[in-house]
């Protein structure tokens, strides 16, 4: 019986929030997948990767998966055809099967899926007051956090298998 080979997963971020948590993501699952170490960037910037650097382009062969970790915001609507397009071109870099693209976005705020690592909660996370106290709501669990910092948001990241439950919950 021959060995499992781990799927290779490629992580681009919208910033250092998101970056750090991958990171996280990374190493708890490293016995069952290689994480490449998650750059900052979406769309353009994978595009631009597969394109132009030997060491994405060469391993597209064999890459599995590419995720995008980003929260969604109403200045990104018109940018949606472009995104679609860059995925079904990333989508194709690999034969059979082709490369499964996943869209992990957080609504409002990546604070607002840390806070469900804690908390079955449904808040509206539209306007700048909203995302301040989602921000208020996460440092009353982990007191220091805040954006990109590597040691509030790996404590976070220790609490995941209760987020998804409460993610699920929250739908």
């Amino acid at each position: 019986m021959g060995r499992k080979i781990k799927p290779l997963i490629y992580i681009f971020c919208e910033g250092e929030s998101e970056i750090e948590y991958a990171k996280c993501l990374k190493d708890k699952f490293s016995g069952v997948a290689v994480i490449k170490k998650p750059v900052k960037g979406l769309f353009t910037e994978a595009e631009s990767k597969f394109k132009k650097e030997a060491r994405y382009r060469n391993n597209a062969e064999v890459t599995d998966e590419i995720w995008f970790f980003f929260d969604v915001d109403h200045d990104q609507t018109g940018s949606w055809k472009a995104n679609l397009d860059i995925i079904k071109t990333l989508r194709k870099l690999r034969k059979r099967p082709n490369i499964r693209v996943r869209l992990l976005m957080t609504t409002g705020c990546v604070e607002y899926w840390y806070l469900l690592h804690y908390e079955k909660i449904r808040p509206s996370v539209q306007t700048i007051a909203e995302k301040d106290r989602i921000m208020m709501l996460i440092k009353k669990h982990v007191p220091g956090y805040f954006k990109g910092d590597s040691v509030t948001t790996t404590e976070i990241a220790k609490h995941i298998d209760q987020a998804v439950v409460n993610g699920r919950w929250a739908l």
